[in-house]
């Protein structure tokens, strides 16, 4: 259910000092949205061993997807009431690093609208382009910031949101020996769907042996699951993806698996339990029924958990060189039949 959206800025500075002394703040910037001025925040517990892996949640990158910033939220609050009294969560800490971003795009979720207060599309603004066709105006465009999926000026420097969840994944994450990102939005479709790179192009990526290897442990821990866990690229393609340019970064690191997921909750479900919902720009993208609200974070705070251990136990999972190939041979017959490798 939605609520005001300055009264969800308080809850999480609320939550934020309950978590004390456990959590570690760090403010990236502001952002002014008219006569309010947001803070773009970092939220991070865990090791600061860069040995060890680390996990990053990601939500509110569009702001009308209001669901994917209250879905890290609510994890961050399972984590934050666990501290006090859970030791196998401190245990567990000792292995990983987790870093949140809750609120990706702090304006548009004051706002109200999926761009930036500056009318740019975050998730088509990095400096990466589409080596294929992509779908018109959805793919990313440069026409006006007056119209959907702006990808802001050519040549231009990122947007501020952009620039800040970049230096974190690239300072947090990309020196681990291990790490994952999961990017929480909605919108697509009647199934919850797990994407991982590439959006800019068809081709798969280089370390498809270690995605399948994760989808594999996922389909046989998350048993009756609904979701759809798929390259992006079967969907469609855009130019400016902020995880493939950060995946493609990430490439030069020898020895180094970063792994982006992108949770691309079905909302079309919402809309069909609740057709009416759809003469709301919110409820096209969000569950305007509380008890359909509470069923949403159940679900995906039980997914971020299984990935935050998933980061923590790489080492039991990651497939070994002997078993690349054959990892490789059933994600290419799995995602890619038909195509060349």
């Amino acid at each position: 259910m939605l609520g005001n959206p300055l009264a969800e800025f308080d809850a999480l500075e609320a939550l934020i000092e309950q978590g004390q002394p456990y959590l570690q703040v760090r403010r990236l910037g502001t952002v002014q949205a008219g006569d309010a001025a947001l803070p773009l925040l970092l939220i991070s517990l865990g090791s600061d061993d860069t040995s060890k892996p680390g996990i990053g949640f990601f939500g509110g990158v569009h702001g009308l997807e209001r669901i994917g910033a209250d879905v890290v939220t609510a994890y961050l609050r399972s984590l934050v009431m666990r501290l006090p009294w859970d030791e196998a969560l401190h245990h567990q800490l000792q292995q990983v690093r987790i870093v949140m971003m809750p609120r990706v795009n702090p304006g548009g979720l004051w706002l109200g609208t999926r761009a930036n207060p500056r009318g740019v599309d975050l998730m088509r603004n990095a400096p990466i382009e589409a080596t294929e066709s992509v779908p018109f105006m959805v793919g990313g465009q440069r026409l006006s910031a007056e119209m959907p999926w702006y990808r802001g000026p050519a040549k231009g420097p990122m947007e501020l949101e952009s620039a800040a969840l970049c230096s974190v994944v690239e300072q947090e994450l990309h020196p681990r020996p291990f790490s994952l990102t999961v990017d929480c939005h909605s919108g697509f479709g009647l199934q919850d769907r797990l994407w991982f790179p590439y959006a800019h192009t068809a081709r798969p990526i280089p370390h498809l042996p270690e995605v399948h290897a994760l989808s594999r442990i996922f389909e046989q821990t998350m048993v009756h699951h609904r979701y759809v866990f798929e390259p992006q690229s079967q969907q469609y393609l855009t130019h400016g993806d902020l995880w493939d340019y950060l995946y493609q970064r990430s490439l030069g690191a020898a020895e180094k698996v970063f792994l982006p997921l992108t949770l691309e909750m079905g909302s079309w479900l919402w809309i069909k339990k609740n057709p009416r919902q759809v003469f709301n720009r919110f409820g096209i993208f969000n569950p305007l029924i509380g008890h359909r609200q509470e069923r949403v974070m159940r679900r995906q705070i039980a997914l971020l958990d299984f990935f935050t251990h998933a980061a923590a136990s790489a080492h039991r999972w990651l497939p070994r060189l002997s078993s690349r190939a054959d990892h490789a041979a059933m994600a290419q017959a799995r995602w890619y039949s038909g195509r060349a490798p």
